[in-house]
């Protein structure tokens, strides 16, 4: 090891003075200037930017070769980096798919009389999808994805929804990795692929209750926005498939679903601050779609149906949200009555609804809470959990009437589980614990904490920290620091086997809980956002300073990632303290804030408004621009940085990182490493297939285990 450590950094080193070498790719300059407000930005890699058409033509044209030309010349340079460490690689690769059970199966989930579940066969990356009678009978193999897979780079099923008569399959397919589906129909009971097929949607198929009608969601081809609900009835052409609703409002998008009583179809429209739900009797898919209550700025609500009611989780007059039930012919607002009251210390983050029990899932203090109540009677109770940091998940609860809950578990330490939980008995039993192969996975040999940092204006942000026992706090170990902090989304502690790899080579790993997620509340989320943003960035960095302060690690020794909005995280802090961080890896990054955001034809800008703020307001471009990446670089030293992105990507376009990369190269200072990861295969998620995913992680850990053996 001590040998390629050696070598590995003679070879950094070496690759921007050796002629023998070579050297970082050079972009071309083109200057683009941009202005507004007053204000004039000069870009001098805009040019970067294609178009969908111009990436998908047969013929690349001029630009389009130029772009491909860079974009190879980053893999190339990454490759020519990287190749010292191609062993270490290879051995993380192994080792890490080592450790997962090839041959797996999911926890069977019954519905309408048949258990379904996928199965992987060993040495497959697609699982087979199948089911069987619940009463006991032969194995039925639905979809058989190495076969659907077989004939392309990228391939993911969306979704598989099955008729009420059990007898056909509606599911679909994306095999660019732009989250733009093809839907499909199967007959089950023949075997036959129907005729019925409709592309660019977005996956999700609900069935109506004849059997014979389903409704999807078509996305807008530009901006890939979800905004027309269709109906198609089998053996018709989607040609002439019925428009039931159009989302017209730029910045909301919709979907359909039906609810678990089986009794109503549901259209929502949806953005950040609003909701907007619409009710059709599943039974009656040919029908007049009634309003559950019209949309109002900053009005969010949900809805469950049973009996007679539905059951509405909402923020109205209640900023974490609380229970609210209304009568099915009277669904309006004005009629909503009070079921479970707001709690200032209390999130409440969903329901599921039993004909029996009631199940909510809230947070308190950071942590997951199941509650379990009784319809009949009111009673109520918690299921209990004793991890300091861990996150638990109800799912796969399709049937009304049973008084059985799924949920899963998992921490720190402790692997994947899924429980049954008898909700009368208040009894539970494993019925899946993910296996770690390998013989050398002892949850014993490991240490989880749960730590409160305080920022600098005085806020409590929780860090969730694993090790591996025997982790000296002497300020001499690495430790990775991971964080997302965007769009109210929570990053809970949770058991990764690929993470060993890091933990038992010394490695601490940190979650910091910063703002901008929901983890403390909606007021942690408020606070991270629009004008507040500098809060997700500097909590981020507060952090890392505390585990500094605290001897779990020095500057020489913490490394940082996140990916997308994480990414604009990776971007913002190194520009902010760039001498904090070893090393740094930004997945997928949003970097290019100011410029994403005034362009609204770019997938997700125009829902996202309320979550950055729209910069053709003077106020918020201003406040954008300060803290936006791209526009942020300075001459001076940054820390050693691996980039990753997907050509195809329709979440984060290629083009971010690729400019980032370029003028980061253009401004630095030092001569750390800078290396990109572009696979042109691929889009926001990655590679798909379950063993290719893993040849990235051992790229990235390859790169953080080098970088901190290089200093020994």
């Amino acid at each position: 090891m001590k040998r390629s450590i050696i070598i590995f950094s003679a070879v950094l080193a070496a690759c921007s003075t050796s002629n023998n070498m070579m050297k970082p790719p050079k972009a071309k300059k083109e200057k683009k200037v941009l202005e507004i407000h007053g204000d004039t930005r000069v870009d001098n890699y805009f040019w970067m930017r294609l178009t969908d058409e111009q990436k998908e033509a047969e013929t690349p044209d001029a630009q389009t070769q130029d772009v491909l030309d860079y974009l190879n010349a980053e893999n190339a340079y990454r490759e020519e980096v990287m190749r010292p460490t191609e062993g270490l690689q290879k051995e993380l690769y192994d080792e890490i798919v080592g450790r997962i059970k090839q041959d797996d199966q999911s926890v069977p989930v019954t519905m309408n009389g048949y258990s379904y579940y996928n199965r992987f066969e060993k040495g497959q990356d697609y699982p087979l999808i199948c089911r069987k009678p619940a009463t006991g009978g032969d194995e039925e193999i639905m979809l058989n994805g190495p076969v659907l897979a077989k004939d392309y780079e990228y391939f993911a099923v969306g979704s598989q929804t099955v008729s009420e008569n059990n007898e056909l399959l509606a599911y679909s397919i994306d095999t660019v990795s732009r989250r733009q589906y093809t839907i499909h129909v199967k007959n089950l009971k023949t075997g036959e692929v129907l005729s019925d097929e409709i592309p660019n949607t977005t996956g999700g198929i609900t069935w109506a209750n004849d059997n014979k009608t389903f409704f999807y969601t078509k996305k807008d081809p530009v901006t890939l926005r979800s905004f027309r609900i269709y109906r198609h009835v089998l053996g018709t052409s989607s040609d002439d498939d019925v428009l039931v609703y159009e989302e017209k409002d730029e910045t909301f998008s919709c979907s359909v679903y039906k609810t678990k009583s089986k009794k109503y179809l549901m259209i929502v429209s949806y953005q950040t601050l609003s909701t907007e739900y619409r009710f059709l009797d599943a039974s009656n898919p040919e029908g007049e779609w009634a309003i559950v209550q019209p949309r109002e700025r900053n009005l969010e609500y949900s809805v469950d149906h049973f009996g007679d009611h539905f059951y509405i989780v909402t923020n109205y007059n209640a900023k974490n949200f609380r229970l609210m039930k209304t009568r099915v012919s009277a669904p309006g607002k004005d009629n909503w009555k009070e079921e479970i009251a707001h709690r200032e210390d209390v999130f409440l983050e969903k329901i599921d609804v039993f004909k029996n029990h009631l199940v909510m899932t809230e947070r308190k203090n950071g942590l997951i809470q199941l509650r379990v109540i009784k319809w009949a009677d009111g009673d109520e109770h918690y299921i209990e959990f004793r991890d300091p940091a861990y996150t638990a998940y109800t799912f796969a609860n399709p049937e009304f009437e049973t008084t059985n809950l799924r949920y899963g578990y998992t921490s720190l330490t402790t692997p994947y589980t899924t429980y049954d939980y008898e909700m009368n008995s208040r009894t539970q039993k494993i019925r899946k614990r993910q296996e770690v192969l390998g013989g050398k996975f002892d949850p014993n040999n490991y240490t989880s904490e749960r730590i409160f940092v305080t920022a600098r204006d005085g806020a409590k942000v929780p860090v969730s920290i694993v090790y591996r026992k025997g982790f000296e706090k002497n300020g001499n170990a690495p430790l990775l620091l991971y964080a997302y902090g965007s769009y109210g989304y929570s990053i809970d502690a949770s058991f990764s086997s690929v993470r060993l790899s890091l933990l038992d080579r010394g490695f601490a790993f940190a979650i910091a809980h910063i703002r901008g997620g929901q983890e403390m509340g909606r007021d942690w989320y408020e606070n991270g956002k629009m004008l507040t943003k500098k809060n997700t960035f500097y909590d981020f960095i507060d952090c890392a300073k505390h585990l500094v302060t605290e001897n779990y690690t020095s500057s020489k020794h913490l490394y940082a990632q996140g990916g997308s909005a994480g990414g604009l995280l990776m971007g913002a802090v190194i520009n902010m303290e760039p001498s904090l961080w070893n090393g740094v890896i930004a997945a997928v990054p949003f970097v290019d804030v100011v410029s994403t955001m005034l362009d609204e034809s770019i997938p997700l800008t125009t829902g996202e408004f309320d979550e950055w703020g729209n910069p053709k307001d003077e106020e918020y471009y201003h406040y954008i621009k300060s803290y936006s990446p791209y526009d942020n670089i300075e001459k001076k030293h940054y820390p050693n940085v691996l980039i990753t992105t997907g050509y195809w990507d329709s979440q984060v376009q290629y083009w971010e990182p690729a400019k980032w990369i370029a003028k980061l190269r253009e401004y630095k200072t030092d001569d750390n490493i800078l290396i990109l990861d572009c696979n042109m295969d691929v889009g926001h998620g990655g590679a798909s297939g379950r063993f290719k995913r893993y040849r990235e992680n051992a790229m990235e850990y390859t790169f953080l285990l080098h970088l901190e053996n290089s200093q020994e």
